[in-house]
């Protein structure tokens, strides 16, 4: 439940310091070329590297989980 309350405060200070930065800007990426808010933009990102954070955390999870598991069936080969 803590983790939920400091990344609501967390978006809650994004999204403010977004809509006060709301000045259009113009996007260049590799071929694409384009104008959007600022506030948007910022918005977003966060949002895409939030989103990337937690695969990555869950990926590691589930890895590490793996190993446990695969080192628990040999042991029990073993104890056999």
């Amino acid at each position: 439940m803590p983790v939920f309350i400091i990344g609501l405060i967390i978006i809650t200070l994004i999204t403010i310091f977004s809509v006060q930065n709301a000045v259009p800007v113009s996007i260049s990426f590799l071929v694409w070329k384009f104008e959007a808010s600022l506030a948007i933009v910022i918005y977003l990102l966060v949002l895409l590297g939030m989103l990337l954070g937690m695969i990555i955390a869950y990926w590691f999870r589930f890895k590490s989980s793996l190993k446990k598991a695969s080192s628990k069936s040999t042991e029990d080969e073993a104890g056999k």
